[in-house]
């Protein structure tokens, strides 16, 4: 019981004299694999928050990039696909025959992002979250087969579709673009050098040319991909 008790003073003392910077820079490059390839390179900058700084909010630009063979893209717009907007969206089932299915032959797209951070910071020990909020996406065109549940004229017929253009998080299904967020912890090596790992949770979407079944053009893939990252804090 002595033991135990002098172990968490000891524990309480340290954390106590961490010194936790108030503000913090990041350049990170991270690298997202399985069933794609999706490297994403970073800039950062974290603000602490209450008397030890320990709780940080922050924010950033991040440029994503998703490669990858043939994908499915589904039905994107959330008044399609649950009939709900917003975080409501997050709670009501699908509307199974709502959806249809773009089959692109490959997917090579990127996207240029603010990012929106969250974190809380241990000594040499960070927990945090990240999400885009908007931004931009580029890629060249694609093909793809359109398989349609409600419309036997445009059912299997060849689609052309490129990258969504412009991206903003709404909230689940209602979100519009292509866009990333990150689940991390990140050890630090040195003062400026660490390494981070965790998974990483994209929307990539695509419009199509032609305006399809349901007068929609837009089409979204979901991947969750394990990462890992080098990041580097330059003050």
């Amino acid at each position: 019981m002595k033991k135990t008790l002098m172990l968490l003073l000891v524990s309480s003392s340290l954390f106590a004299q961490f010194n936790y910077p108030k503000q913090q820079h990041y350049a990170d490059l991270a690298f997202a694999v399985g069933g794609a390839v999706s490297p994403a390179l970073s800039f950062q900058k974290t603000y602490g928050i209450g008397k030890n700084n320990r709780f940080k909010i922050g924010g950033g630009i991040r440029l994503n990039t998703f490669f990858s063979g043939q994908k499915n893209y589904l039905t994107a717009p959330a008044k399609l696909t649950s009939g709900a907007q917003s975080i409501v969206a997050l709670f009501t089932e699908n509307i199974a025959s709502n959806l249809d299915t773009l089959q692109v032959s490959k997917t090579a797209a990127g996207s240029l992002n603010s990012t929106i951070i969250l974190q809380y910071s241990f000594p040499k020990l960070d927990i945090g979250f990240n999400i885009d909020a908007f931004g931009v996406s580029f890629g060249g065109k694609q093909t793809g087969t359109f398989l349609a549940n409600e419309s036997k004229s445009l059912n299997k017929t060849s689609q052309t579709a490129k990258p969504t253009t412009f991206n903003l998080l709404l909230i689940s299904d209602s979100d519009k673009g292509s866009l990333n967020s990150e689940l991390y912890a990140r050890y630090w090596v040195s003062k400026r050098l660490a390494i981070r790992g965790g998974a990483s949770f994209q929307f990539l979407e695509y419009t199509t040319d032609k305006t399809l079944t349901f007068e929609n053009n837009r089409f979204r893939h979901k991947a969750l991909l394990p990462f890992i990252a080098v990041s580097f804090s330059p003050f």
